[in-house]
């Protein structure tokens, strides 16, 4: 099967993002989304997921962005019980990967005690590529039998897409142009690997996402060229399936 999975990250994040993941599936070519389940907007989330079964949903594990779940840790928090920025992360660091292990366990678990069935995981700001989170991210990802992105080389035993150097699809969209699509890159990666996740990040603009986010305009027209509907059709005569990832 010639697969593409175009998935958006941070459903939950807040009303603006999970607007515009719903629109972009229900009009576009949006097939999947990955799921916050610390942030304020994870209720209205789960309620949208549940009435569009036909949605991937995902974990978006998180560890730099809003609290956590747990409130018994204290390597991967402030002092003022906050996760710790991404940029805590970008030089050497020491966490405790038990206490990791735990809060990201109890992400996936709200994830299902509120109904859905999760198809994948990933994470928010690729902390998974960090080679010191790697083993908890693929102890989780083995336990629940879930596949994972391909961000990084993925033991053989996780499943995952396939892609050529083992990376994968950025839709970097931006106010004039959705470059993947239109040089064909995009399609020419699904032929030749047989399965590849293109991820986007679509949003409106509101006061949830201008207080948190560094991402804002570009989310919008990210959005509108999701919803195009000239891009179902191309796939359909280039011979792709736009689907999920438990069609893996």
């Amino acid at each position: 099967m010639n697969l593409l999975i175009i998935n958006a990250d941070d459903f939950g994040y807040g009303p603006g993002l999970n607007h515009a993941i719903l629109d972009s599936y229900q009009l576009g070519v949006l097939t999947s989304t990955t799921l916050m389940a610390n942030m304020p907007g994870f209720d209205q989330a789960v309620a949208m997921a549940k009435e569009n079964p036909g949605l991937g949903i995902g974990v978006h594990l998180v560890l730099t962005c809003g609290t956590p779940i747990l409130k018994t840790g204290s390597s991967i928090t402030t002092d003022q019980g906050d996760f710790k920025k991404i940029s805590f992360y970008e030089e050497h660091f020491e966490i405790d990967p038990d206490e990791l292990y735990k809060e990201w366990h109890a992400q996936i678990d709200r994830v299902f005690a509120a109904g859905l069935t999760p198809d994948h995981l990933d994470s928010h700001h690729h902390v998974d590529m960090l080679p010191a989170i790697q083993p908890v991210y693929e102890r989780l990802a083995r336990e629940f039998g879930l596949p994972v992105r391909r961000n990084y080389e993925v033991p053989s035993d996780i499943k995952s897409p396939a892609h050529l150097d083992d990376a994968f699809d950025h839709l970097g969209l931006t106010k004039a142009i959705w470059k993947p699509m239109t040089t064909r890159n995009l399609i020419e990666d699904v032929h030749a690997c047989g399965s590849v996740e293109a991820m986007c990040h679509p949003g409106y603009v509101d006061a949830e996402l201008n207080s948190r986010s560094s991402l804002t305009t570009n989310r919008v027209y990210t959005a509108r060229e999701l919803q195009r509907p000239e891009y179902k059709v191309m796939m359909k005569n280039e011979g792709i399936t736009l689907g999920r990832f438990s069609d893996l």
